[in-house]
């Protein structure tokens, strides 16, 4: 895993592209507060950062990663 820690991931979209997010370990993760969207979108994730699907986000977070 990587990034500092495992604090951020990169979220991969249904249009291709990724965007990375910060996820807050001490809440549930059902949660949507629990995610923060931090970064622009990009063409390809890191190696070494975790992937997450966009669907295993809540849908608050799922609308919030197409206005970036």
């Amino acid at each position: 895993m990587g990034g500092k820690h495992g604090k951020y991931v990169y979220v991969r979209r249904r249009d291709g592209w990724y965007v990375k997010v910060r996820v807050l370990k001490g809440r549930d993760e059902s949660d949507p507060t629990r995610y923060i969207i931090v970064g622009p979108k990009r063409r390809d994730a890191p190696i070494t950062f975790e992937v997450l699907r966009e669907e295993d986000l809540p849908e608050e977070v799922r609308k919030a990663l197409y206005t970036v």
